[in-house]
């Protein structure tokens, strides 16, 4: 049987991560995790015949979320434009995966259409050094522009 070698294993801090809104890119240098999901929607299929009860998939519900460090203001602009105007500014994140120490390559992806779910206005936290907020976010698609190759070595 092959395994992964170690060498090939991804190094979570090489990567970066920008946002475009408005036409501008910002960099997301602030943020200390960022994770995108698909959850898939299933309900229920019963047929006569069987006990077993299947799912079906329905649909994708799309979400992710940054753990930042406080004091990006960005967001909380975003969340004032919206308490102001009522205008839902939408970006479009940029997330690539690159440890140049593997032979696997990179992976790029582009999430379109995103809007805020949750951020974080003000915080205090006296049992901490440095403050962390999470920000949630949904979006409407994605595109996998680069995709990570097979390891070059197996174990």
């Amino acid at each position: 049987m092959s395994y992964l070698l170690e060498r090939d294993a991804l190094n979570g801090k090489q990567g970066k991560a920008t946002l475009t809104l408005n036409g501008e890119i910002h960099d997301l240098f602030s943020i200390k995790k960022l994770e995108t999901d698909v959850e898939y929607q299933k309900s229920d299929f019963k047929v006569v015949g069987t006990t077993t009860v299947q799912q079906k998939t329905t649909g994708v519900k799309k979400t992710g979320k940054m753990t930042i460090y406080m004091g990006t203001p960005l967001f909380v602009k975003m969340a004032q434009e919206y308490e102001k105007n009522g205008k839902v500014l939408y970006f479009d994140v940029y997330v690539e995966n690159n440890d140049p120490a593997t032979s696997i390559g990179k992976q790029a992806i582009s999430y379109y259409g995103c809007s805020l779910d949750k951020i974080p206005l003000s915080m205090l936290d006296a049992d901490t050094d440095t403050l962390e907020a999470e920000v949630g976010f949904s979006y409407t698609s994605f595109e996998v522009l680069e995709n990570f190759t097979d390891p070059a070595l197996l174990g």
